[in-house]
């Protein structure tokens, strides 16, 4: 290979590296659909269309019927053009949180209502989806599930501006329903609780409130609550016999030790627990 044909292959290959790393043209989002996840490919970001959303029921979820009224409720006002808040589900794992979120498009679908599930690191490109979205006829959710910020992460002022609003309208077809297993969604630290010390913040107290504020940002707060046992088999209950199973003494003393095993009571842990039951007894020699 001569000099110009290796100087060829070079800027062929170099041309290949900046192909990779040039945005790529963002295709329409599928309008059909009735759930998307934000995804990016380098810097640019786009709506793909969830082709099997997570269909679960809402009598399906059970012992948080005051949490489960008010989410239904505040969606119903924000589907008929009313007044509705930015919610926040906050507390124990496994309670339901995110599931009730998901089961809120299977209740309501068919009246327009629409998700998008947001991953944290992502939060920065709302405005753009806000933007892709304003037009629209439908009624979207913005869904953050799992939300924690550290002190240094951006998307913790852009979804600020999503629930406050900027120089420009909030969009009326565009909510945040987020969920967290922590109730102040920015981490404190006992320097916080400390007098000032040297060579610190002057108004320490501004700082404290800046990280506690971004949860007072959403209009409807609700709490959830580790189950007691009783809960917990009467969970565990319901998902055995919608795989045909009867809670019988064995099945009791069954569901008990797997949730010893796993430290936790929860609807999850219940659900956990009755597929893998319902398996094993169902499972072929």
């Amino acid at each position: 290979m001569n000099a110009i044909e290796q100087l060829l292959a070079r800027a062929e290959h170099l041309i290949t590296r900046l192909e990779t790393l040039l945005p790529t043209q963002a295709t329409a989002p599928d309008w059909q659909a009735v759930a998307w996840r934000w995804v990016k490919h380098g810097a640019q970001g786009q709506l793909q269309a969830v082709q099997q959303p997570h269909s679960i029921a809402l009598e399906n979820i059970r012992f948080i019927d005051r949490q489960k009224n008010e989410v239904v409720r505040n969606t119903r006002q924000f589907l008929q053009g009313l007044p509705a808040n930015h919610v926040l589900l906050t507390g124990a794992r496994g309670t339901g949180k995110s599931s009730l979120v998901k089961a809120l498009l299977h209740a309501f679908a068919a009246e327009g209502l629409r998700l998008i599930e947001v991953e944290k690191q992502d939060l920065t490109d709302l405005p753009q989806i806000a933007q892709l979205i304003r037009q629209r006829p439908e009624k979207f959710i913005i869904f953050c599930d799992d939300l924690t910020f550290e002190a240094n992460d951006v998307g913790y002022k852009a979804l600020k501006v999503i629930l406050d609003g900027s120089i420009e309208h909030a969009s009326d077809n565009l909510l945040v329903y987020a969920t967290s297993n922590r109730k102040n969604l920015m981490p404190e630290f006992m320097a916080d609780n400390q007098p000032i010390i040297d060579q610190g913040e002057v108004r320490l107290s501004d700082t404290i409130d800046e990280k506690t504020s971004l949860a007072e940002r959403f209009g409807l707060w609700l709490s959830f609550y580790s189950f007691d046992q009783d809960e917990y088999l009467a969970i565990a209950e319901h998902w055995l016999s919608s795989f045909g199973l009867p809670m019988d003494e064995t099945a009791r003393h069954a569901a008990l030790q797997f949730y010893h095993t796993r430290g936790a009571r929860s609807g999850r842990v219940a659900y956990q627990f009755a597929k893998d039951y319902a398996g094993k007894l169902q499972l072929k020699p």
